[in-house]
Parts: structure tokens; sequence; C-alpha cells
């Protein structure tokens, strides 16, 4: 459990930045915390506690909200959207007025602003929203209750709350508030709403657009745009994005007629947000590539998209321990990465048992054709 900040606590570090930084200058590292943390206590008595974990907070927001000066807490920086994928977003919602009836310490509402027409954030938590109103000053911020609407003519930006004491909850019904009953709050208006990429949208009858965000080759999250703001015809999107800022989209409104074809020269892994929206084949068709099996999201084909990791195919054999350490022992391959999809196998268990004693770094997809468990040893995962 982290600090447990109160509102004076916001108040004091808001007009601390002088401790703040007196207090960064120490390493603050399991080596030396005891050591540190005497110190503190020394210097500032009671503040220490907020000092040095607002501290520590900050250096592990650094990657994820752009900015200096954040006052956040623990569970809140773990719900928080990293902001690039907050800007993009935004971005979706320029000149609409909105209302985040969630906004926490605000990582929403500050991508919003200048972005956005009037920008509004709510919550129940009296310590967050001071925090909110000290990180983005140029949100209004309220508090009030997610389920109850207290604004109109607004898109009603929405994160369950989906961590309680650390734990993720996985039931729509057990987030804060319920994502049913926002649900029903909101019916009629146009809602976007922050949901985990592993929620089952066909269950929860969802009629809008399902966005999934993937930042850096990692899935963030799943955004749900109710059909007011939903792409035309779109039911599913993915949505790619680098550290830099940069990004792609696609859609299920794109075409996905594939062929039917036996292994090109190279595999492609597609990004987990193709893969989790279901647009695998889209991603296809868009890049003149293949499936190695309709059933398997692993991609083929003569060529690889510019700026994709590409494996290019030296064997195809047919799955077996045996015959997997003797293909390697062939190569001369001392280290080995293993990719794996529709095969019940452990990389983490069958890379000692390969025996690998050469001098070579290679790649192995491990994945099935038709009932066949395949194997293809590949050079070394390439950005082409």
């Amino acid at each position: 459990m982290g600090y447990d900040f109160t509102a004076e606590d916001v108040r004091y570090l808001s007009g601390a930045a002088a401790d703040l930084a007196e207090v960064d200058r120490l390493d603050l590292t399991a080596r030396t915390h005891l050591a540190d943390i005497g110190r503190v206590r020394t210097r500032f008595g009671d503040r220490a506690g907020a000092l040095v974990e607002t501290v520590l907070l900050r250096r592990r927001a650094a990657g994820k909200l752009v900015g200096d000066g954040w006052l956040l807490t623990d569970e809140a920086l773990q719900q928080a959207t990293p902001t690039l994928v907050a800007r993009r977003r935004a971005e979706r919602l320029a000149g609409r007025d909105v209302h985040d009836v969630t906004c926490s310490i605000g990582a929403e509402l500050a991508a919003l602003v200048g972005v956005a027409g009037a920008v509004l954030g709510s919550d129940l938590d009296p310590v967050r929203l001071a925090m909110a109103a000290r990180n983005v000053p140029g949100a209004t911020v309220i508090r009030a209750d997610a389920l109850r609407p207290c604004s109109r003519g607004t898109v009603v930006l929405a994160d369950p709350a989906r961590r309680s004491g650390g734990r993720r909850r996985h039931d729509p019904a057990a987030l804060m508030p319920p994502l049913p009953d926002l649900l029903d709050a909101y019916a009629g208006r146009d809602l976007a709403v922050k949901c985990a990429p592993g929620l089952d949208y066909d269950e929860l009858g969802w009629d809008g657009e399902v966005e999934i965000v993937s930042l850096s080759g990692g899935v963030r999250e799943a955004c749900l745009w109710s059909p007011g703001l939903a792409g035309d015809g779109v039911r599913r999107r993915a949505t790619v994005l680098d550290a830099d800022g940069s990004g792609w989209e696609i859609t299920d409104a794109e075409p996905d007629d594939i062929p039917e074809r036996e292994p090109g020269e190279w595999i492609v892994d597609p990004d987990g947000a193709v893969v989790r929206a279901g647009l695998v084949r889209h991603y296809a068709a868009r890049h003149g590539l293949w499936q190695l099996d309709p059933r398997i999201a692993y991609l083929t084909g003569d060529a690889v998209p510019a700026g994709v990791r590409g494996f290019r195919v030296l064997e195809r054999l047919k799955y077996s321990e045996k015959a997997l350490r003797q293909e390697l022992a062939r190569h001369d391959c001392g280290v080995v990465e293993i990719l794996v999809r529709g095969v019940d196998v452990d990389p983490a268990t069958l890379r000692p048992r390969l025996k690998l004693r050469g001098g070579v770094s290679l790649s192995v997809v491990l994945t099935r054709i038709g009932r066949t468990p395949t194997a293809f040893v590949c050079e070394p995962g390439t950005r082409v």
C-alpha cells in the first residue's frame, strides 16, 4: 500500500517545489532507503512521508505521464492513462465539450485542455480532485458521483477503476463504478469508456466501436465509443502508438480478403492491438500478407511492412523437440528466441532442453498449420 495522502498534504505539496527538489536529490534506492528516510524525517518531520512518496511516484510516472510536477497517488498512477494514449483520444474529441466523470488526478484532463472545448472533471475522491485541480489548472473540477449525470451537452468520458488494493478487477460489474450501471446512466449520450482490453464486448452487448490501443508494442487499453462517436461503419479499431507519439490505425471497415498460400519468405507477428481487435486479416490485406493458418494470428509474405519486425524463414519442419534440437545444432545456434501460438509449448521450459552450444542467434516460430505442429527456424527478428 502506498502513502495515504490527505487534503492537507495536497495543499502543502502544491507549494513545496523546493522541498521536493531537495528530496529528489537523494537516491532513495533499496541500498540507501533507510538512511535517506532518516535524513528526510530529520529535515521535514511529519511531511517526510508525503515528500518521499511524491518523489518516488514522479520517478515512476516519468515514462508514462508527460510533464513535471504531477501530484498523484500510487493507485491513481497505476490507473492513469499514458499521456500519449490520452492525447490520441483527445484528438478524436477535438472541439467538443468533454466531461470526464472519473477524472482522478487529471491525466485525461491534461490531454483534453487546449484540444477539446470546455473541459470538466469530476470524481468522488476529494484528495484526487484536489490533485487534479493542481495538475490541470485549465480544467474545471467538481466533486460528483459518476452515476449521477450533472452536465448537459458534453461528451462523457469515463475510466472505471479496475484496481483496488493493488489487485485488478476483471468482472465489469465489479468495476468502480460498475460498467453496466455507467452505461445505463448515460444511455443515449455520446460516451467514451476506457476499459481493460480483455473484456468480452460481445457479451456486454456494446453497439458502438471498440478501439484497442497499444503503446510501444504493449496493449494498454480498450476504449468503448458510443455510436455517435464511432467511425463511419466501424465496429473494431486497432490503434498502434510508438513512444515518439507517432502511430497508425486500422479498422474493420477495410477489406479483409487475403489469399490462401504456402508460407512465404517472411513471418510477421502483428501488433497485439491488431490481434486483440480481431483485425489480423484486415492488416494482412492492407500489406499483401496472408495467414500461416486461418485460425492463427501469425502472418506470412514475401515482404515485410515498413517499420515492422519480420522473421526471415530459413527452415520449416514438423515440430518435435528432437527435430528442432537437431536443426538448431545444424545451424550452430547458441541463443534462440522462441515465439509460440497454437501449440502447447512453454518457451522457458523448452529453451534449456534444446541444449544449445553454438555461436549463432536465431528465432523459432512454433505454431500449428492445420493439425500439424510446425516449427520455423528463422533469422533473428529484424525491423525492416
